[in-house]
């Protein structure tokens, strides 16, 4: 949450109030005088002093194990959406996915009332490091390594920023292979493969950044991250 919101929250003060405090640097944080009122803390990760006293915040983080058929949205008039898979009560009216997921897409997912964190992880600058496993319906080559490496160019000039492509498993009936990219274009995995003649069948997301699919969380179900995952991102809290 925005500093400056913190204050107003815990402490019921006016505007003019809230900003004197950061005037007159009564305002800490990890005992540090801050003077950035749109600074992102959370108190889990955070010190929050602010003229004496402790604030808290109260914000939530989802690792979900998005199933196939669900879309990544608050809310949808035809199917069921990934929100919706949270119980109502632990389900805060801000709670929002971060980043997109397309509906027959699986895998990793984070959800959370955080909306500036959310902003954080996806802006280009950020270069968040997602890994896909995916099923390709043909031989996956060497030559797709290596185009994959240099940047592949959509269809009407688009190119992607260069990708890691590893092989698992190939033959010319369909191939396995692991796919990092530092990017979120629209249908982007499935449109570089099609760059290539080649299509997807299958498409799960492993890892978010420093997040990963824990192998114990079942389609659909989803849990609050752990401490030291929510310490992992703490480099986004900006």
């Amino acid at each position: 949450m925005r500093l400056d919101k913190v204050i107003e929250e815990n402490l019921k003060t006016t505007r003019k109030e809230m900003k004197r405090l950061f005037l007159t640097r009564k305002v800490h944080v990890d005992g540090l005088v801050e003077m950035n009122q749109q600074r992102n803390v959370d108190s889990r990760l955070h010190q929050i002093e602010v003229d004496g006293k402790m604030l808290q915040t109260k914000h939530v983080y989802y690792l979900l194990n998005k199933p196939a058929g669900v879309v990544t949205a608050k809310k949808d008039s035809k199917f069921k959406t990934v929100t919706e898979l949270v119980l109502p009560e632990e389900r805060p009216m801000e709670l929002y996915p971060v980043g997109r997921l397309d509906r027959d897409t699986t895998g990793l997912l984070l959800l959370t009332d955080n909306g500036q964190l959310g902003y954080e992880l996806l802006r280009p600058d950020s270069k968040v490091n997602k890994t896909y496993r995916a099923t390709i319906n043909a031989l996956v080559t060497a030559e797709d390594v290596e185009a994959f490496a240099e940047g592949i160019e959509f269809h009407g000039g688009i190119r992607c920023r260069p990708a890691k492509l590893i092989i698992l498993t190939a033959n010319p009936i369909y191939s396995e292979v692991l796919l990092t990219i530092k990017e979120g274009k629209f249908h982007q995995v499935k449109k570089m493969f099609l760059a290539r003649g080649k299509k997807v069948i299958k498409l799960t997301r492993l890892t978010m950044g420093p997040l990963r699919l824990p192998t114990d969380l079942k389609p659909g179900n989803y849990r609050q991250l752990t401490a030291t995952e929510l310490n992992q991102l703490k480099i986004y809290f900006r």
